[in-house]
């Protein structure tokens, strides 16, 4: 039985396609509004394969991020029965800071000629200009942005500017899914709060996902 037939890809997602998604993130943990966003994106986008990339050493992250034996399991767990999805490890193996400019420059040798696009949410939009190298990603690759609910203490500021997106000077497809109040930030406090399982927490991971995360004793508090 070939790799095509079996829903999986053998060196890395090697098919012939013609449009390639990149969605990428920490993935700590991912969650339900991950899983739609990539079925958005697949759908709306008309992707021929969609990579997920849980980022390795992220130059902007303050936090250290929890291992990636363990981001990649859980992101095996949301996306791995999505037809045209693959679980991507390549930025975890890399040594050094991980940079998104260096990915996509892999993903176009990989699919010659194919067209490139990289799925973002509203808030990543805003910040997109900060980002290590941005001018190299827009030539590479066509922004798709989605819009999440802001989160934090600057919720009221940033909810203004989410609505208007519309207004930055980056071009980008936008991707029309409902906004979901979820954010990785929540569900790791609330598995803490609830020694990494509850009912708060399964509305927010699938069930797999809570179970890993009370398997594993991820988000606890080691003090």
């Amino acid at each position: 039985m070939d790799a095509q037939s079996m829903g999986v890809a053998a060196e890395p997602c090697a098919l012939v396609v013609r449009r390639v998604g990149m969605f990428g993130g920490a993935f700590d943990p991912p969650h339900l509004a991950h899983r739609e966003l990539a079925e958005v994106a697949l759908a709306q986008l008309g992707l021929d394969v969609l990579h997920i990339l849980p980022t390795g050493q992220a130059w902007h992250k303050a936090r250290p991020l929890s291992g990636a034996e363990h981001r990649l399991a859980m992101c095996e767990l949301v996306f791995g029965d999505l037809e045209k999805a693959c679980v991507d490890a390549r930025e975890t193996l890399r040594v050094g800071p991980s940079y998104t400019a260096d990915t996509l420059i892999e993903l176009a040798k990989e699919y010659p000629g194919a067209e490139l696009f990289m799925v973002i949410g509203a808030d990543q939009l805003l910040a997109f200009k900060s980002w290590v190298r941005w001018e190299e990603v827009m030539d590479l690759a066509t922004l798709a942005v989605a819009q999440r609910p802001p989160q934090g203490p600057d919720a009221a500021l940033e909810q203004g500017l989410a609505a208007d997106i519309s207004h930055v000077d980056v071009p980008f497809v936008p991707l029309n899914m409902p906004l979901h109040h979820i954010s990785a930030t929540a569900i790791r406090a609330r598995a803490s709060a609830a020694n990494g399982h509850g009912p708060d927490l399964d509305r927010l991971v699938s069930n797999d996902v809570a179970s890993y995360i009370s398997t594993h004793s991820l988000y606890q508090d080691p003090t």
